[in-house]
């Protein structure tokens, strides 16, 4: 919906959880949706519902959330399109109420890793602009006694310039991490460019091949046609999803399933030996299920290894910041007292 904000990711665990457990007990989907548009806060009802009226109307409700627009994450619509072709919805929705909860938890990792340092960083900051500007530094002019840090600042208006500046590269950050979270959200060059980050290009592969794996697991279960298959994965997980015509095409010149995914998807080598080890025992659907437990474990691992990353990083960088403020008033009284021994 054009204009309408995001449904925060807290709210989508919480209401898939409820609709997990309605579907469960055989409560119909519609009345189930209905109640939830009763429950979520009013700026965000808007979006739930209309997916109300597309299934109303009789829409599934994978394609009444695609329809929301940006309002609901690419990746929910394309699993519950998987719900509700396998007709396993209510497994779809548990399913994606953990996904969520345990991206929500990596995120809340990450901000407390490193909210101590940018407190303190601040505080460094407006420590070094007290120095520029505090009276009785100025005295030598701007490059002389008065520049205790030999930034060439000296005095009131030059704190002030320095706070400015800092207040503009901290809103360039805020501006540019704005842009790669809705890059990343559609998967496009955040996702390209995190992929290739040590750690985080592990993690953020790793749980999306999971979520590939379990909506193919799902497919497969119902006995879906592959060409199907992989489609179906591929909206629920765009960022390693392949085309579906290109692998068909693929198919009926002699590929098997393994080699068309290879060529076609980036899927990591384990989700690729799974299903060739489903392709050859029978057992495709079990075998993508197991291989969605371990990428997910594995994403579980990556991620908490980039947090502790994050945080020893954001802690060394002030205390440099720190230990760079010190050595340069230390040095600078040092040579004021040099000066005065000599006359």
């Amino acid at each position: 919906m054009a204009g309408a904000p995001r449904i925060p990711d807290a709210i989508l665990a919480e209401m898939f959880h409820r609709l997990g457990i309605a579907m469960s007990a055989g409560i119909d989907l519609r009345r189930a949706w209905a109640a939830e548009a009763g429950r979520v806060p009013h700026r965000f009802r808007a979006p739930v519902e209309a997916v109300a009226a597309r299934l109303a109307v009789g829409d599934g409700l994978g394609e009444a959330c695609a329809a929301a627009g940006d309002t609901l994450p690419e990746f929910v619509s394309g699993m519950l399109r998987v719900g509700d072709r396998t007709g396993r919805l209510a497994e779809v929705l548990a399913e994606l109420s953990r996904t969520i909860t345990r991206s929500l938890a990596t995120r809340r990792a990450l901000r407390a890793a490193v909210v101590g340092p940018a407190i303190r960083l601040v505080v460094a900051l407006v420590a070094i602009a007290v120095v520029i500007a505090a009276p009785g530094m100025v005295r030598g002019g701007a490059g002389g006694a008065g520049d205790i840090l030999g930034f060439g600042l000296v005095g009131g208006r030059a704190a002030a310039v320095f706070l400015l500046a800092v207040a503009l590269v901290a809103g360039a950050g805020c501006g540019l991490a704005a842009a790669a979270r809705g890059s990343w959200r559609r998967r496009g060059w955040a996702w390209a460019v995190a992929r290739r980050l040590p750690g985080v290009g592990s993690a953020a592969l790793a749980a999306e091949s999971a979520a590939w794996c379990r909506a193919a697991s799902l497919a497969a279960h119902a006995g879906i046609g592959v060409g199907e298959m992989v489609e179906l994965a591929s909206r629920a997980a765009p960022g390693v999803g392949a085309d579906r015509r290109r692998v068909e095409e693929l198919l009926r010149s002699g590929r098997d399933l393994p080699e068309a995914l290879t060529a076609c998807a980036g899927l990591p080598r384990a989700a690729i030996d799974a299903v060739a080890v489903g392709e050859t025992t029978g057992t495709t659907a079990e075998a993508l299920d197991r291989v969605a437990d371990r990428l997910d474990a594995s994403a579980a691992r990556a991620s908490a290894a980039v947090v502790q990353a994050v945080g020893m990083i954001a802690w060394a960088g002030v205390a440099c910041l720190v230990a760079m403020l010190v050595i340069r008033v230390v040095a600078n009284y040092a040579r004021m007292i040099g000066d005065l021994s000599v006359t």
